[in-house]
């Protein structure tokens, strides 16, 4: 157990959220303090504790049902104090009361409106109706006293119950993350119950970052700063260089051959304008020709990669590329002639890169979504080994971007939208030319047009087709990282304001009908009439890149000449090997995201202030005009089902 605090806290115990440490962040905001502990912590710890407030439980990737899931300790509802389970806690609290867990036929993953039963306690000031998130699988049955049902789901699934005798509450969906409007409401009530007095207050999180860059230091070592240009590696540097001056900080900006048009020259001389020099490492063909070692995982053993420039399987091409960054490092250092005894490697890493990748620093036990390029086997070696520094590694996007304008960062960069390390290589899905289509292929396209049919009749009316992608995209449902179907949708037209509304309800409803898709997508053009029977063989090459420079910047280019590059948090635009009618083309993806955490989001709806219909009509009609494009798609998902990117 951690060390006994000497305030009174609220204790979280972790079952392998992705969002454990946004549970820590909102209960930080309301004035509590935590400590982030494990599951199995001993009931007798927690009870000897007097500065113990009460207890929550994260969700987490596992099943209560399966062997080996994780558990709370033997008599841990015996602790007395005020106890609220989260999507798998609450499925613990319910089994521990007799109530059944079972996987069931459909899954909810998305914002959803849940039925909450009035004078509840932990529901004071909220409505009767309230969006929250809900992903899982297993749903909680057979509720019986001593607990009972305090929220249900659109699908009459069991969303929250409690104790009727004690202070034990559980809640289906995630009240920690932006989708769940009011969940920080729910902390506060819970926090309430717990009888805390809401007086923490966080050090300067300024001071606390220069102070972990000095302490870390103190040996007169040297900083080498791994400058992309985004927001965060940006902040990074401008710290170090606060904490530390510019005769200790060395910068360099490496150039891997996936850059968007332009965009390193551009990083120069944003960074200048931020006062910190960099070093330009051109480095592409070093890239392209990089292998790497897969380390063993499971049953599977470590084994030697292709070339990156032949390589298709998306975790290879972010492990290559991340373990060459590291590489290219080492031959700066030689060719900088810096003494490599007395040096360490910043990353500008945030929270979520260490959520998503399954670190061990966010979380002992939680899933991995994708490896983040900063997060590679490599970095966690160097990073246990002490030898790599991230000031920001506890903050999260909209943290940082307030920590850089109090630094003084010019706000065309603190506002920059974020641009993921890999770069345009993980926005290229990468196939050997042959298609995706399980034994389910069939099946699950059914149940794509049965969806329909049952849940959006007007649309059914107006010509709507559909049809799956043979292809898999990377989502993250139940707290597990998922390879899944994108669906596809299409009126043969432009759709109306109102259209699109029922279209985005759409896209929610799909992947809670079906396990086996987690990305819905809006196809521009003539009706769907089947679904595309090939892919388009594509490698990391030059050739391949150049394209999807030219379709990128044709939608930047539109969203800066309509202002609305600060309104979107992000929008990659991803090139897939789907020609649809066409053999040997591609695809186009625009995916707008709006969120302010980067844990959880939503699409930008056409027809809204973030993505008015003209603007839309213009991006669309602009990359229909480049002779590699057969169609342009609207990603239409929310986070979850779907991650940001598409790998």
């Amino acid at each position: 157990m951690a060390s006994q605090s000497t305030h009174e806290y609220v204790a979280i115990l972790d079952a392998g959220s992705q969002f454990g440490k946004v549970i820590d962040r909102r209960v930080r905001e309301l004035q509590v303090e935590t400590q982030i502990l494990p599951l199995d912590t001993p009931v007798a710890v927690l009870k000897q504790d007097p500065n113990l407030k009460g207890v929550i439980i994260s969700g987490g990737p596992s099943s209560v049902t399966e062997k080996g899931a994780p558990q709370l300790c033997e008599g841990f509802f015996d602790l007395g104090k005020p106890i609220l389970g989260i999507c798998y806690g609450m499925q613990l609290l319910a089994v521990a009361y007799g109530a059944n867990v079972k996987g069931g036929a459909t899954r909810e993953d998305g914002q959803d409106d849940v039925t909450l039963k009035p004078d509840v306690e932990l529901f004071a000031g909220l409505a009767t109706q309230e969006p929250v998130l809900l992903t899982h699988n297993d749903s909680v049955t057979d509720v019986a006293a001593p607990l009972d049902v305090i929220a249900t789901s659109s699908l009459g699934i069991v969303a929250g119950i409690r104790h009727t005798s004690l202070p034990y509450y559980g809640l289906q969906f995630h009240p920690e993350v932006e989708l769940t409007v009011h969940g920080k409401v729910i902390f506060k009530n819970f926090l309430t119950i717990c009888g805390c007095s809401f007086s923490f207050t966080m050090e300067d999180r300024e001071e606390v970052a220069l102070r972990l860059i000095k302490e870390r230091t103190a040996n007169d070592q040297k900083v080498l700063c791994l400058a992309s240009g985004g927001v965060d590696s940006t902040i990074c540097a401008v710290l170090l260089l606060k904490a530390l001056g510019p005769e200790r900080v060395v910068c360099i900006h490496i150039d891997h051959g996936f850059m968007r048009l332009d965009e390193s020259r551009q990083v120069i001389a944003a960074l200048k304008d931020a006062g910190v020099h960099v070093h330009l490492i051109n480095a592409a063909d070093d890239f392209a020709q990089a292998t790497t070692e897969m380390p063993a995982k499971g049953g599977r053993a470590a084994y030697q990669t292709k070339k990156l420039c032949e390589t298709t399987d998306p975790e290879e091409k972010r492990t290559i590329i991340g373990n060459t960054f590291m590489a290219i490092c080492d031959k700066t250092i030689k060719e900088l002639h810096l003494d490599v005894d007395n040096l360490l490697l910043a990353q500008g890493t945030l929270r979520p890169d260490l959520i998503e990748s399954g670190s061990a620093y966010a979380s002992k036990v939680a899933d991995a979504i994708k490896t983040h390029h900063n997060d590679t086997a490599i970095v966690r070696e160097l990073r246990n080994a002490g030898k790599i520094i991230e000031p920001l590694c506890d903050y999260h996007k909209d943290e940082v971007r307030e920590l850089g304008k109090r630094l003084g960062v010019p706000a065309h960069l603190v506002e920059r939208q974020p641009f993921p390390g890999p770069g345009l290589a993980i926005r290229t899905l990468c196939t050997d030319g042959t298609p995706h289509r399980d034994t389910n292929f069939e099946r699950t396209e059914e149940t794509v047009k049965k969806t329909i049919s049952e849940r959006a009749p007007a649309l059914v009316a107006q010509g709507v087709t559909s049809c799956l992608l043979p292809i898999r995209t990377v989502g993250v449902q139940g707290d597990g990282r998922t390879y899944a179907y994108a669906a596809a949708v299409a009126l043969g037209r432009l759709p109306l304001a109102e259209e699109w509304q029922a279209l985005m309800r759409l896209a929610k409803d799909i992947p809670k009908s079906s396990h086996a898709i987690n990305r819905v997508v809006y196809a521009f053009g003539a009706p769907l009439k089947e679904s595309p029977q090939t892919v388009t063989k594509t490698l990391l090459c030059p050739a391949v890149m150049d394209q999807l420079r030219e379709a990128d910047d044709i939608v930047n280019r539109t969203l800066q000449k309509h202002h609305l590059v600060r309104a979107l948090s992000q929008v990659p635009v991803v090139l897939i090997p789907v020609g649809f009618e066409k053999a040997s083309s591609y695809s186009v993806v625009v995916r707008t995201f709006l969120t302010n955490d980067f844990m959880t989001g939503v699409p930008a709806t056409p027809g809204s202030e973030y993505m008015p219909l003209p603007v839309l009509q213009e991006i669309v009609e602009e990359l229909s005009k480049l002779s590699f494009i057969t169609r342009v798609l609207y990603d239409m998902t929310p986070k979850p089902p779907g991650t940001t990117e598409w790998e």
